[in-house]
């Protein structure tokens, strides 16, 4: 939160979307805000995109972002994109006019747990100001209808060596959404397994009463564990777990955790697959346990 200029150390706990609404009307008492405070799946996505002129989305997971995408192509709405990782950031309009989709890009979402997460992998904290300004430029040309928005045309913002390059593409023919035979006709499904949904959870003021009858693996990458470990943990990175499966025995109960909790629901599906069934996850991950145990350094 602390890169995200409408939010404070004060808001932790808070619902996001009513810190913002009070944060913007704060700055301008004119303007209507509808925050939701919900979850954005597939039972609600088109119903939600279709009330409105233009989305923008500023998510960080992949399902979500194909999510977006779907549904603003299957109701003809502009999405006005923005990602970030590390150093470097994208800003396209997807849908826009009927130019190319996100799906026409990136067809398809690497698998869960091969690509970290923002909060894995860090953000430099002024590339998230600058690529939210550059969408909020885009939106403001697609509503006022100026300019030349960034239809089928990928902005690439390079922060470390200062240079932004624009990768031009075009719409795919054979694009499984917006193609010539598509094969999807309503908004996709969000991935039970990368969504943290569908097995057993508990959140860190549960973990050390659960360590009581279970073994915690911690699946969180060698750069990260340096920065502490909980006793009696198991550590497999989440990058050698499926080499290392064999490692585990099936008949121990294990609470699956990594940093932030991303990783760990790769894992738990990963290991459910492979026939574990005593299996809980750490909502959150060990940067929420740590935050109450002054004895670990997870920061």
């Amino acid at each position: 939160m602390q890169r995200q200029t409408l939010f404070s150390t004060a808001d932790v706990g808070r619902s996001k979307a009513a810190v913002a609404a009070e944060r913007l009307h704060a700055l301008n008492p004119g303007v209507r805000i509808d925050a939701i405070d919900g979850r954005f799946d597939a039972s609600n996505a088109r119903d939600l995109v279709r009330l409105y002129d233009v989305v923008v989305d500023c998510t960080d997971r992949f399902p979500t972002r194909y999510l977006i995408n779907d549904a603003c192509v299957l109701e003809k709405k502009p999405d006005v994109y923005g990602s970030i990782f590390r150093f470097d950031g994208q800003v396209s309009v997807f849908g826009f006019e009927g130019g190319p989709c996100y799906r026409c890009l990136y067809p398809e979402a690497p698998p869960g747990g091969t690509v970290p997460t923002c909060a894995e992998g860090g953000v430099l904290g002024a590339l998230a100001g600058i690529v939210g300004a550059w969408q909020a430029s885009e939106t403001l040309k697609v509503i006022l209808g100026i300019g030349e928005p960034l239809r089928g045309r990928l902005m690439l913002i390079e922060t470390l060596s200062a240079r932004v390059r624009e990768v031009r593409f075009d719409r795919d023919p054979d694009c499984a959404l917006c193609g010539a035979a598509p094969s999807i006709v309503s908004a996709a499904l969000l991935d039970d397994a990368e969504d943290g949904t569908g097995f057993d959870e508990i959140d860190a003021t549960q973990l050390d009463d659960a360590l009581k009858d279970a073994v915690l693996l911690d699946v969180r990458e060698p750069h990260e564990a340096v920065l502490g470990i909980v006793d009696g943990s198991v550590a497999i990175p989440a990058s050698q777990l499926e080499a290392r499966m064999h490692e585990l025995d099936s008949a121990c109960r294990y609470v699956v955790a990594c940093r932030v909790g991303a990783r760990s629901r790769w894992a738990v599906a990963r290991l459910r697959d492979a026939g574990f069934t005593r299996l809980l996850h750490l909502r959150g991950g060990l940067l929420v346990y740590a935050a109450h145990h002054d004895e670990f350094e997870f920061f």
